[in-house]
């Protein structure tokens, strides 16, 4: 659910009088800074902004957002759409690099990228047509999806694709066994036939060659 505009208003009234992160610590928000064109909830923004949970935040091509709070640094890559939460940014396209001490997570589809420990971890994941890749920067990572949950450690990557991708993949590897196997079995088939038939006529000569003397 998206902050009122009033208390967003409120909000930042109150970060003129106290600490950026006394207020943001408060009320879950963080602060958004922004390198050229960036939406936040389909409304362009200035240079910078207060954000809260439930916020989208979307980057054009040309565009760069920085959202920092305590113990979290999201950089949002061009041409990327995200979802702020408390606990977790939920990616809907493109990319994002989290630097975190709080286990802060990424969901990209059915794909969860979190840090696999309390300490300070630094992680990428991207999403495009359905193919998810994660690069653990600093600290191990756990990825969880619909196949299970498995730690990617430190330095390493790795990729997970969607449960539709993985469906469309497997569909399309078993149709060309199952043509070619057709084909190796008609082709089977004629080779048998062909035998037999040929069997048959070798039969019918030899039969006739050896009666041939004997007949009047």
């Amino acid at each position: 659910m998206r902050t009122p505009l009033f208390l967003r208003i409120s909000s930042c009234i109150m970060m003129l009088i106290l600490p950026t992160s006394l207020v943001a610590a408060e009320l879950g928000a963080a602060m958004l800074h922004t390198n050229g064109t960036t939406w936040l909830n389909g409304s362009s923004i200035p240079n910078s902004s207060a954000i809260f949970p439930g916020d989208l935040v979307q980057t054009k091509a040309d565009s760069i957002g920085n959202i920092s709070a305590a113990g979290l640094l999201v950089t949002v890559s061009p041409d990327s759409l995200l979802q702020f939460g408390n606990n977790a940014l939920k990616l809907e396209r493109g990319a994002v690099r989290v630097a975190t001490s709080r286990a802060m997570s990424i969901r990209a589809g059915e794909v969860t990228v979190s840090p696999a420990s309390n300490v300070w971890t630094d992680f990428e994941v991207s999403d495009s047509n359905g193919k998810v890749q994660i690069a653990a920067r600093k600290g191990d990572v756990m990825i969880s999806d619909d196949t299970g949950t498995t730690t990617l450690p430190q330095g390493q990557e790795g990729t997970r694709e969607s449960p539709e991708t993985r469906k469309e993949k497997k569909k399309s590897s078993g149709a060309a066994p199952a043509a070619q196997g057709g084909i190796l079995d008609s082709r089977a088939a004629i080779l048998v036939g062909t035998g037999v038939v040929g069997g048959l006529a070798i039969w019918v000569l030899t039969r006739s060659t050896s009666a041939s003397p004997d007949t009047p």
